[in-house]
């Protein structure tokens, strides 16, 4: 799903809205935005600044109250129409991957079947042998069948990495990836998502805390009180 001019999201209006109670609480407040192919996007903010409820909405994991997002050139929300969840969850499945700052991985599986999962639900052409290879290139090849109680917080956010990335997605799209991780830990993956960007020419989005790890990229964008401050 790409385009001649080579944008990969392009947001216009966004705004969501929550409900508590009585009282709307506006978690992002008309942003608009283009994120271009190639492109490794930073936001930073403190919490409640808007960050993951933006990353969400471009991840098309919620729907926002009101605006217009389109990938790859197509209409996802607003433009007069709204995509079924079944196509939804196939531009999911099939555009995205996701890195949490929760690791999510199973407990009863091993590192090789956490990250040979979402292949049980689609298999994108060229995913063969994905598995292995990813393991190898974060280091983790003689960790394959270990449980997940049985290696670091730092190793666990790498399988959750691999598995974000056998699917050969084109947008990477990664919530706090280094919240649970020491300086150390979190350095070592940042340098990972450097790398996955500058060779493989990966699109990556990221919300973090972390200024040093928020320079890695080569756009920074501060929310504040649901809106962007780009400088």
């Amino acid at each position: 799903m790409t385009t001649g001019n080579g944008v990969s999201l392009a947001a216009r209006g966004l705004t969501r809205v929550y409900r508590r109670g009585s009282e709307d609480i506006r978690a992002l407040d008309g942003v608009s935005l283009q994120i271009r192919r190639g492109e490794f996007v930073s936001f930073m903010g403190t919490s409640g600044s808007g960050k993951t409820t933006l990353v969400n909405l471009l991840g098309c994991l919620d729907n926002p109250t009101s605006g217009e997002l389109e990938l790859a050139g197509r209409s996802i929300f607003g433009g007069g129409r709204a995509l079924s969840e079944r196509e939804l969850t196939r531009i999911r499945r099939e555009v995205f991957g996701y890195i949490f700052q929760n690791f999510y991985l199973i407990p009863t599986l091993t590192v090789r079947e956490n990250v040979a999962l979402p292949l049980a639900f689609y298999r994108k052409p060229g995913s063969e042998g994905e598995v292995e290879r990813l393991l190898r290139l974060l280091g983790m090849e003689h960790r394959l069948d270990h449980l997940p109680g049985q290696i670091s917080g730092g190793e666990m956010q790498r399988v959750a990495i691999a598995r974000a990335l056998v699917n050969r997605p084109e947008i990477l799209l990664a919530d706090e990836p280094t919240g649970n991780l020491d300086t150390q830990r979190s350095a070592e993956i940042g340098e990972i998502l450097q790398d996955l960007n500058r060779s493989a020419g990966l699109t990556i989005v990221m919300v973090t805390h972390n200024p040093g790890l928020a320079r890695l990229g080569g756009r920074l964008i501060e929310m504040r009180d649901g809106r962007l401050h780009e400088g």
